[in-house]
């Protein structure tokens, strides 16, 4: 039933679906609670303290919600209307005949990635599954497609992974996920200690990719998307903490160049159970 409602929504246009998704997403905003606390204080520790930027925020969250519909029953139509001025640094990437790791952030339409990234060649991506059962069907649906492999955040994952870079292909996930209990280190983001995933570091090492941290900036008016890329040095730090600061800072670079379609309400700085806390906090 959930996915026979997200093909009916995929035909209303595209600007539609982002006007309709942006008031739904300032309404939210407007009832008290953890959602729209934790969306401000976020936004102020980046340094985005304006109340007007808090609403456009939450705004563009409702308008990535609802734009997936699009992006997914209608992706040869969404690919149309994406455009970018960096391809060179893909283009350089393929030449090199290396495998290919993108970190996307919790910015902009970040589901179009992968299918904009099989333009070139299939990948495979990795997701956690959703905390509600019933949303998996929609999601299986959604997400496997003929040049987009779709493999959990688990043991079984990471061999996909691995053996995909090894390979010479083209791997994509979230970067800025919250990791379990040794899986990450503590590395600032936005100046606050945020725990984060050693993963991509290990990756790097282990297979000797090119990192891309990319991102999908949705444009006005249903215009359509833009895509930015920021490649990482070939030689990265050797630590864990120092690989994890690293990419924090172009997660950063990136998100500035379109900070309200940040997710801001994700609980980036959550300490999961058992993680010892971040440097310089005591327990008093």
């Amino acid at each position: 039933m959930l996915l026979n409602l997200f093909r009916l929504i995929s035909l209303l246009p595209l600007g539609v679906l982002h006007a309709v998704g942006r008031t739904a997403g300032r309404l939210v905003f407007a009832l008290p609670g953890r959602y729209r606390d934790r969306l401000i204080a976020h936004a102020r520790q980046a340094g985005y303290s304006d109340p007007a930027f808090a609403r456009r925020s939450a705004a563009e969250a409702g308008a990535m919600i609802l734009e997936l519909s699009h992006v997914w029953f209608r992706s040869q139509e969404s690919l149309a209307r994406v455009v970018s001025v960096e391809e060179e640094i893909v283009h350089q990437a393929l030449s090199e005949k290396r495998g290919i790791l993108f970190l996307s952030p919790h910015l902009g339409c970040f589901e179009l990635l992968a299918r904009y990234a099989t333009l070139y060649q299939p990948m495979t991506v990795m997701f956690r599954p959703p905390r509600q059962a019933f949303f998996m069907p929609l999601l299986q649906a959604a997400r496997n497609t003929t040049r987009v492999k779709a493999v959990p955040a688990n043991l079984k994952g990471v061999r996909a992974f691995l053996k995909a870079l090894r390979n010479n292909e083209t791997v994509g996930m979230l970067p800025d996920q919250v990791p379990q209990l040794g899986e990450g280190v503590w590395a600032p983001f936005f100046g606050r200690e945020a725990w984060t995933m050693t993963l991509p570091g290990k990756l790097a090492r282990a297979t000797n990719p090119i990192v891309i941290v990319a991102a999908c900036e949705r444009l006005a008016k249903g215009k359509g998307w833009r895509i930015h890329y920021l490649r990482a040095p070939d030689v990265l730090p050797e630590g864990p903490r120092e690989q994890a600061m690293l990419f924090n800072r172009m997660m950063q670079t990136i998100i500035a160049r379109f900070p309200e379609q940040y997710l801001w309400s994700y609980h980036r700085y959550k300490r999961p159970l058992d993680v010892p806390l971040p440097p310089g906090e005591s327990h008093e």
